[in-house]
């Protein structure tokens, strides 16, 4: 197997363009002073991205999924995130089983 020099060369550039953006995102987040609605707004992406990754997995693959992530959202209100985890992994388990 060879691998072509342009094409090695695209996946490299877009590496270092990849990587280059994430390095300027920590530098310029850390000199951000935010406050107010900014703050949170800012505050929201974390757990926005996390549900924008896991709904589409938890909506498609079944209702044992589903009601195991509705279970492991209400219980992310109450517990601790280690005691969330275990939550949503104990009901996705059960609920294989069950339905």
């Amino acid at each position: 197997m060879s691998l072509d020099t342009t094409t090695f060369l695209a996946i490299l550039a877009m590496a270092i363009v990849t990587y280059a953006t994430r390095i300027a995102g920590l530098f310029i987040a850390d000199r951000l002073v935010l406050s107010g609605r900014a703050k949170t707004a800012f505050d929201a992406i974390p757990p926005a991205v996390l549900v924008a990754v896991i709904a589409p997995t938890a909506l498609t693959t079944g209702w044992a999924e589903a009601l195991a992530a509705a279970i492991t959202a209400v219980a992310a209100t109450r517990l601790p995130l280690l005691a969330t985890v275990a939550v949503g992994v104990a009901s996705v388990v059960v609920l294989r089983q069950v339905l």
